[in-house]
Formats: C-alpha cells, structure tokens, sequence
C-alpha cells in the first residue's frame, strides 16, 4: 500500500508541475492584442489541459465508486436503491410533464430557430417536475425528522 500511495504522490506532482508551466506559460504569453495567435494558442493549450484534469478526475471518480461498490455487498445494495429511486422520480415525471410550447415573449424566435420543440419543452417540464417531487420530498424528511426528534 505505501508503494501505490508513492506512485500517486509523484503522479500528482508531475500533474501540478505540468499545470504550473502551463500557467506561467500562458501569463508570459498575456498581450493586448486580442489577435495574438501565439495568446490564443497558449489559452486554447490550458483549456485543453483542463478538460484533460477534469476527465482524469472524473474517470478516477467513477472507478473508485465502482470498485467501491462491487467489493461491497451493502454499498451496492443502496446505490441501487438510490438508482431505482431516480428512475422512479424520472417515469413519474416523464408521465405529468407537458409537450405543450411554453408563452414568454421572445419565445418565437427559439420556435423558429428550432431549438424549442415539443420534445425539448416536455424535456425541459420533466426536469422541473423532477426538481419540484425532489424538494417536496426533501421538504417532508426535515419535517419528518424534526417532528420524530420532539417525540423522542
């Protein structure tokens, strides 16, 4: 175990070292020329360097949860619980949400242009009803939990 915490350790300092001459590389690179294409090189190098970190993070992220997950019986038990319960939240409110096109001014030229479709606006409604059965649902466990304490 000391060995794998080793290599992590030398891997995170060569990602901050590779960050750093990123940064200090692009600051070099500041001018006031919007139009510096060797600016705009430099910036468009760290966003992509970011997007590399973020990606990293986020592989690392779902493997750990996954090997979590599979190595313990009752953590995989509540993730899928807390899976079905999702799916359950996002049928039901699949089911009561509206195709209808909403009414707001400037609401035609998103109609027009082709980005508000009935399909998007019965999304969009699926999204909203899902936000309000979840804060509903919030809403009762802090007043179940307060009502439960006074009891006991």
């Amino acid at each position: 175990m000391e060995k794998s915490g080793k290599i992590i350790t030398i891997i995170l300092w060569v990602l901050l070292i590779i960050s750093a001459v990123l940064i200090v590389s692009l600051m070099v690179n500041i001018s006031e020329n919007e139009q510096d294409p060797t600016m705009g090189s430099w910036i468009n190098t760290n966003i992509i360097w970011a997007y590399i970190l973020i990606a990293i993070a986020a592989g690392f992220a779902l493997i750990s949860s996954l090997v979590h997950t599979l190595t313990d019986k009752k953590a995989a038990k509540g993730g899928l619980i807390a899976l079905g319960f999702f799916a359950v939240i996002a049928i039901i409110s699949y089911i009561f949400a509206s195709d209808a096109m909403p009414t707001f001014i400037g609401v035609n030229e998103f109609i027009n242009d082709g980005t508000l479709t009935p399909r998007v606006s019965k999304l969009v409604d699926t999204g909203l009803i899902a936000t309000y059965i979840l804060l509903g649902i919030a809403i009762l466990s802090i007043a179940f939990s307060s009502v439960t304490r006074l009891f006991k």
